[in-house]
């Protein structure tokens, strides 16, 4: 079985595929997707990884599927711009963010954001109408959104959940307090998205293993200068800085409390 890291349409994210024909990077292939067969492009030839594979090559894709991809492609601004209306005039808070028509021309896909649960039932008896093919609605959150936009986040590099294949990893903040430095303000430690950055979770677990004996903030320790206060933990030095009596503060090792 031969993986390939592929580039989708029309979410143009990068997944791990397999299949049992060998492949070459620029070559377009078929996969099986969640409501019907998708089109993709192989990004990186046979590679080498102990992840399971998500989604499987049916087969290397035909002229005829090349061509039923393209002749989607210019009927989805004519059905984006419809369903647009139609939300508009129904009052339904969502957002429009993608719609595409799968491979075979069965469907039209509607991929919206929306606070909480919606009735779009009426909406997509509407479309279903208009468009004589059945309509089906898929919820994403923002950082699905992000990954389809692409950009680049406050590093000036290109977004995380761009780069990296996969399901996106739960962020929490949690591990902005491990890493201290969940007292920034959410504005300084979220991604373009409104969602707290996904980086966060690249040296949470270093941190919290680097955090295991050291003391707690605000607790009470003993040095040789005398008890006091710890205001700061230096977690990579491992060090902290301590407030004694007299207000006079200190940097004491970790190895050299008491």
């Amino acid at each position: 079985m031969y993986k390939y890291l592929v580039k989708l349409y029309p979410w143009e994210n990068l997944r791990l595929c397999s299949g049992n024909v060998k492949l070459k990077k620029g070559d377009q292939v078929i996969l099986k997707g969640d409501f019907d067969n998708e089109i993709g492009t192989v990004e990186t030839g046979e590679i080498e990884t102990k992840e399971n594979p998500f989604q499987k090559i049916i087969r290397k894709a035909n002229p005829e599927d090349i061509q039923s991809h393209k002749e989607n492609e210019k009927k989805k601004k004519e059905i984006f711009q419809t369903c647009r209306e139609e939300i508009k005039k129904m009052g339904l808070e969502m957002k429009l963010v993608d719609v595409w028509i799968t491979l075979e021309k069965k469907s039209v896909v509607v991929i919206f954001i929306a606070n909480g649960r919606i009735d779009f039932r009426e909406l997509v008896k509407n479309l279903s109408r208009k468009f004589h093919r059945s309509v089906k609605m898929q919820q994403i959150g923002s950082r699905d959104e992000a990954r389809k936009l692409g950009g680049c986040g406050i590093c000036g590099r290109e977004l995380c959940c761009v780069k990296f294949p996969g399901n996106l990893p739960s962020i929490s903040s949690d591990m902005a307090r491990v890493q201290q430095i969940a007292h920034r303000g959410a504005e300084r430690i979220s991604g373009v998205c409104g969602r707290l950055m996904c980086c966060l979770a690249y040296e949470a677990k270093q941190y919290q293993e680097l955090l295991s004996g050291m003391p707690e903030l605000h607790s009470t320790v003993k040095t040789e200068e005398g008890k006091g206060e710890v205001i700061e933990i230096d977690a990579l030095n491992q060090k902290v800085r301590v407030k004694i009596k007299d207000d006079q503060i200190i940097t004491v090792k970790k190895e050299d409390l008491k």
